[in-house]
């Protein structure tokens, strides 16, 4: 919980108790709190069952029915807030959620006139919402006249013109007027249109219902690394056998609807909160639950918020034999290594490449999730059948190699580990990730220092905010005995970085160096209060018990291979 969560929480308990009512003394104040809790964590499930709760206590409630509604709706239990929006206009109260949800559930309803009715009575979601929603509302109503102009109408607001040519687009394709939809997605009709992921497929289709099958295998070799990307390769597959894709993006005037609320999630993905876009995000589900691009959009939001469960229910959604079935089996194998559950994550990824061995997106993410359960032997393995699929190295292959030089760092192979991180170097110069990683190899190995330091200022040249690259910085200049000049990117990794256990144990060494020895005992205990590694917990303690001095020293006398540096 956020500090500002935390004081929000404890206004909340003294409000509730403080109200001495006795709803609150019959319980509403634990279903209440709890709820809140529950929110402020994204933990929907939990948030619908205390605010249902305390709902059953106090019924008319507005704050506890639109976050009632709200949780539910988050939850994809878009049905059972409709009864909760349908009670809060009864009762007079304004909120823009329960009129989504209201406007939604004439929509699955395709009960065009009471949406006229909602609109004429005032209903205003929004200019995106409104404009979209009444053209493709015209289209259902078999209007198709009518929908183009509602479309035009919507193109001339400032800010809409993309989202209302895209929409219409669909609208013309859905219809079977192919030309019209490629005569505006091809920026012929009015200037040229950003297209995501979805459009640049509705053009595709559109391309090959054209019969220009070539146009649209260009268009996906320009806009997809193909090699990378499953689903596309297998759709350039079908197009340069002479396969006519049908057009099954948008098939009708409910599909329409429900892309309005998926591409108003997408809008807002990354710019509004995460659990804003959910609720656009599921509304978008309730209306078109098959859509398998929502499922994968919402499985991401969920595990932004650590909703792991959720989002392993969004991504089991997509059924087996559906296209993007293997980026939804990515991405449950993701949530639940995040959710500490690695067995049961790398068991799914294992499955997946029994299952598509000549995929070299799965082999690579298979052994991503090896190196990630630090299997690096195996994990270098994989890499190597993965690399063998791709051919010859090119530029987006740079990920792979600097992947595999990982695998081979940690197994101490280090002539193959800094063969593949130049080479990854050669491939994408300027990727600071791999600047870093190889620049404080070298640190680490003491070797190469005036290269690695070059390196490690592009990677803070590229990412001036990153602490533990800015921390790399700091380290090669104390490696380099230039313990001055490391005093103040340390600094600035230890505020970027506050609770990193190495990095405030690397502060500690450097205000060591420099004589700042009661400075350097403070950021060692630091280092100790952030639980870092029993190796690492050793050192620290030797040196404030003896200085730093003598821990080198003592270093210096012992083998190599049992040298306890700790960094």
């Amino acid at each position: 919980m956020t500090i500002l969560h935390s004081l929000r929480f404890a206004t909340a308990v003294a409000l509730v108790l403080a109200s001495g009512t006795a709803a609150a003394a019959q319980g509403l104040a634990g279903s209440y709190l709890a709820a809140r809790h529950a929110s402020y964590m994204s933990d929907y499930a939990n948030a619908s069952v205390y605010y249902t709760s305390a709902l059953a206590r106090d019924p008319a409630n507005a704050e506890l029915l639109e976050n009632a509604l709200i949780s539910q709706i988050s939850l994809g239990a878009v049905d059972r807030a409709i009864p909760i929006a349908r009670q809060m206009r009864q009762a007079g109260m304004k909120s823009q959620f329960s009129e989504v949800v209201l406007l939604a559930d004439a929509l699955q309803r395709q009960d065009y006139a009471q949406i006229a009715a909602d609109y004429r009575a005032g209903l205003a979601l929004g200019p995106l919402v409104d404009a979209l929603v009444l053209a493709w509302g015209e289209l259902g109503q078999g209007r198709m006249t009518a929908a183009l102009a509602a479309f035009d109408l919507a193109a001339k607001s400032k800010g809409l013109q993309g989202y209302a040519l895209y929409h219409k687009a669909l609208a013309l394709a859905s219809a079977g007027d192919f030309e019209g939809a490629d005569h505006i997605l091809s920026g012929a009709a009015a200037g040229p249109i950003t297209l995501n992921q979805r459009g640049l497929l509705a053009r595709i289709q559109i391309l090959s219902q054209l019969e220009r099958n070539d146009d649209a295998v260009a268009l996906i070799a320009a806009s997809f690394n193909i090699e990378l990307d499953p689903e596309m390769k297998a759709l350039g597959d079908r197009l340069a056998a002479g396969e006519v894709l049908p057009f099954d993006l948008i098939k009708g005037a409910s599909d329409g609807e429900a892309e309005v609320f998926l591409s108003l999630a997408a809008a807002l993905n990354g710019d509004a909160e995460t659990g804003l876009t959910l609720v656009y995000a599921r509304i978008a589900e309730f209306l078109r639950p098959e859509n398998p691009d929502t499922a994968l959009f919402i499985g991401g939001l969920l595990a932004e918020q650590k909703q792991y469960e959720l989002a392993s229910q969004a991504y089991n959604r997509i059924p087996l034999g559906d296209p993007s079935y293997v980026r939804a089996e990515m991405g449950r194998a993701d949530v639940l290594y995040r959710d500490d559950r690695k067995d049961a994550a790398l068991e799914v990824m294992e499955q997946l490449a029994k299952s598509n061995p000549a995929s070299s997106s799965v082999l690579i993410g298979l052994g991503d999730m090896l190196r990630r359960t630090e299997r690096y032997d195996d994990a270098a393995a994989v890499y190597d059948s993965a690399v063998a699929l791709l051919g010859p190295p090119k530029p987006v292959h740079w990920s792979v190699y600097y992947a595999r030089g990982i695998a081979h760092e940690r197994l101490m192979q280090m002539d193959k580990a800094e063969a593949d991180m130049r080479l990854a170097l050669k491939l994408s110069p300027d990727q600071p990730q791999v600047l870093n990683y190889l620049g404080y190899s070298f640190v680490d190995a003491g070797r190469n220092l005036d290269e690695a330091l070059e390196m490690i200022k592009r990677a803070v040249a590229a990412r001036p905010d990153d602490g533990y690259i800015i921390d790399s910085l700091a380290w090669t200049y104390y490696r380099m005995n230039r313990f001055a000049d490391a005093v103040e990117p340390m600094e600035r990794a230890a505020e970027l970085e506050a609770v990193d256990p190495i990095v405030n144990d690397h502060l500690g060494d450097i205000y060591w160096a420099v004589g700042r020895h009661l400075e350097a005992q403070f950021q060692w205990r630091r280092a100790l209060s952030f639980a870092p590694e029993d190796k690492e917990i050793a050192r620290i303690k030797r040196k404030l018990d003896v200085g730093l001095d003598v821990v080198l020293k003592e270093e210096a006398a012992l083998p190599p291979s049992v040298t306890a540096d700790g960094n």
